[in-house]
């Protein structure tokens, strides 16, 4: 069963890693990821004025590539599939806004495209029973910390991915690796987002705050399916940041860790530009 797949910008750079252990777990699970084979950035923000048809047309001209190759399409990227599910809502909703983007792009998009997260693939298509069935390698030991974020969850009624005040799909991902998952305050508080552009300084107070809290509670790594809390979350924690004392702990993307516990040969764990190195984790804990 292969699945139409949007990479996004991010994931094509600063966040390879999770592309590269996201589509081999998918391949090892009979799910392989086709990159769709135009695709252009989505846009990273869906726009605040509900009138702005211009500020859609990006990723409806993916919706469109994603119609083409078979009416459904995945992405790993928490801000993309943002994006993407809040567009289709939106030119469900509004028709006569659909009718205008088709007469501007001359792409006639039908509106029926499916998008997906790629752990509402897992839940929904997979299950997690059977993901668990498949685990070579069970994570069993480690405390893990699931990290939402913000933009993967709200807003609740357009998004539908999960309850966003107390969502459970990566937490139930997590336990058929054989983690042992650890809940927290900050789970789906935010990480300061793309203020790091501009305020820098406020995003890395809200991330030490919360990995201080992962903590505290006994997560020895935080996991994540969003590269911009990926980044917020561990780079203040580098060397050289102010807080480097020898209690750092590692940021991984949820990929990374089915990789791991898959059996997957450590090439495709793509943890090599991390800043900090979650691979010691495995080597002391888990004897990889």
């Amino acid at each position: 069963m292969s699945v139409a797949y949007f990479p996004g910008c991010t994931l094509s750079t600063k966040a390879a890693g999770y592309d590269k252990s996201g589509r081999a777990v998918a391949q090892a699970l009979g799910m392989p990821l086709v990159e769709l084979p135009e695709w252009q950035c989505c846009g990273a923000t869906f726009p605040l004025a509900t009138e702005n048809s211009m500020a859609l047309i990006a990723p409806t001209r993916l919706l469109t590539q994603a119609q083409n190759a078979g009416g459904h399409v995945t992405t790993l990227c928490a801000i993309c599939f943002h994006v993407l599910r809040r567009t289709q809502n939106s030119l469900q909703a509004h028709p006569e806004m659909l009718e205008r983007i088709n007469w501007f792009t001359e792409e006639p998009y039908e509106g029926k495209t499916r998008v997906s997260h790629f752990l509402e693939l897992l839940r929904d298509d997979l299950t997690w029973e059977t993901l668990a069935a498949k685990v070579t390698n069970p994570l069993k030991g480690l405390k893990v910390a699931p990290y939402y974020g913000c933009l993967l969850l709200r807003p609740q009624a357009e998004i539908g991915l999960d309850n966003a005040d107390e969502p459970k799909i990566m937490h139930d991902c997590l336990t058929a690796l054989g983690c042992e998952v650890i809940d927290f305050p900050y789970e789906t508080e935010c990480c300061g987002s793309y203020l790091a552009v501009s305020k820098p300084e406020l995003p890395e107070k809200l991330s030490r705050e919360i990995v201080a809290s992962a903590r505290q509670h006994g997560a020895q790594a935080l996991v994540t399916a969003c590269p911009l809390c990926q980044f917020n979350l561990d780079y203040p924690q580098r060397i050289g940041a102010g807080g480097s004392f020898g209690n750092e702990i590692p940021v991984l993307y949820f990929t990374q860790l089915m990789a791991v516990a898959l059996g997957l040969d450590e090439s495709s764990w793509g943890m090599e530009k991390h800043y900090i190195d979650p691979r010691p984790l495995f080597e002391k804990t888990l004897a990889v």
